[in-house]
């Protein structure tokens, strides 16, 4: 899609860690998100299971290289050693004294401590129990998805897609709404005036613009509510070709109606 940039330099994307996970499904999915979102480099802090695991190769859905390349760690101070901006994803409020961001707001700091050559880690935390105060005293700051205040908890996997997509997000160009066009071009100011000089004529022969004294004000009004469409050629052309055939047809109707 124009306008994406996809990033695949691990040394410029932020390193996803995953601290005690517990099933290699969950580890594929994992995988699967990174790949969608430019982000390369997996770190595996003491994996349940161990690793590799053939459980993950389905999940990810041929995002092969992540889990090829995925490190393994012991503890998740050796996994972090090397990074110099650490962020931490908790649930629940720990009471430490620790920025509190959203993932939006972390991938923003995140793309200017890149930018200035930082390493950037993420640390996600088991399954069932997330991060200990122990790992999460390891990050600067923490981050906490807002959701139903009810119903907190997010799987591993949908925790690292929201973060790998508020990362992708901060740095992408693509425009917010796009319009295919199919090679058609805006419409010409002349263009648009053809049409509007087109519809008053006709709308003046029906009758349409009465009392006379209103005729200029809804005039104005039938050119602003056009114009407000953002037309394209073809869809001045093709709206001619409406007022055009109406026109012949309202004019066989009154002879017709003449004649009778």
């Amino acid at each position: 899609m124009a306008g994406m940039t996809f990033e695949m330099n691990a040394s410029t994307t932020p390193v996803i860690i995953l601290v005690r996970p517990q099933m290699g499904e969950n580890i594929g999915h994992v995988a699967r998100a990174m790949a969608n979102f430019g982000l390369r480099e997996l770190r595996l802090v003491a994996p349940r299971d161990g690793w590799p695991n053939p459980a993950a190769e389905a999940p990810s859905a041929g995002a092969t290289w992540v889990l090829d390349e995925a490190k393994v760690y012991a503890t998740a101070e050796e996994a972090v050693a090397d990074l110099s901006a650490l962020y931490a994803t908790t649930a629940r409020n720990r009471e430490m004294i620790k920025p509190i961001v959203t993932p939006r707001h972390a991938a923003g700091n995140m793309r200017g401590q890149v930018a200035e050559g930082r390493r950037v880690g993420i640390l996600f935390g088991a399954e069932a129990t997330g991060l200990t105060n122990d790992e999460l005293v390891l990050a600067e700051t923490l981050v906490t998805v807002p959701a139903a205040p009810d119903f907190t908890s997010i799987n591993i996997g949908q925790a690292v897609l929201l973060m790998a997509y508020e990362w992708f997000q901060a740095g992408d160009a693509t425009p917010a709404v796009v319009l295919p066009a199919g090679g058609n071009k805006p419409a010409r100011q002349e263009e648009l005036e053809g049409l509007f000089q087109h519809m008053e004529t006709e709308l003046t022969l029906s009758g349409f613009f009465r009392p006379p004294e209103k005729a200029p004000h809804m005039r104005r009004n039938v050119r602003s509510l056009f114009q407000r469409m953002d037309l394209l050629d073809q869809d001045v052309r093709t709206l001619r070709g409406i007022v055009k055939s109406l026109a012949l047809y309202g004019r066989s109707a009154g002879k017709k109606r003449d004649q009778e």
